[in-house]
C-alpha cells in the first residue's frame, strides 16, 4: 500500500526546523534522509526511525518492528509524531549516530 502524501509531508515538516529532510520513493515505501543519510522509512502511514543506540536513549522505552516482511526492526514511532521538536530531537540523535557518508566513487570512462 503507497504512502499517504500528506503524511509523508506532514512527518518531513515536523522535521525541518533549519535542518535538511529529503525523501524518496522506494519499493513501495518512502525512506527519509537528513543530510544525506537515511534516518527513517514511512511504510505504510507509519514512521520507523533506523535503530541506534543514541536513538534508544533519547527515546527511553521503544516499540520495535519490522517496517515491512522480512526487514530488521526499527523503532515505531506513534504519538511522538506529533510533538516536531520531539521528532527532530530524535532525527537529529540518529543522523548524528551514523557513520559518516562515503565519497561517491568516479566511474572511469568508457572508450
Amino acid at each position: 500500500m503507497p504512502n499517504d502524501q500528506d503524511f509523508i509531508d506532514f512527518v518531513v515538516d515536523q522535521v525541518q526546523g533549519g535542518r535538511e529532510v529529503t525523501y524518496r520513493h522506494m519499493f513501495g515505501g518512502t525512506t527519509l534522509y537528513m543530510n544525506g543519510k537515511v534516518v527513517a522509512l514511512i511504510c505504510d502511514n507509519q514512521l520507523f526511525v533506523k535503530p541506534t543506540e543514541a536513538g534508544r536513549n533519547y527515546i527511553g522505552t521503544v516499540v520495535l518492528a519490522p517496517p515491512y516482511e522480512g526487514a530488521k526492526d526499527s523503532f515505531l514511532i506513534e504519538d511522538e509524531i506529533d510533538d516536531a521538536e520531539w521528532l527532530t530531537g530524535l532525527f537529529v540523535a540518529t543522523e548524528e549516530a551514523l557513520p559518516a557518508l562515503k565519497p561517491k566513487k568516479k566511474r572511469a570512462k568508457k572508450k
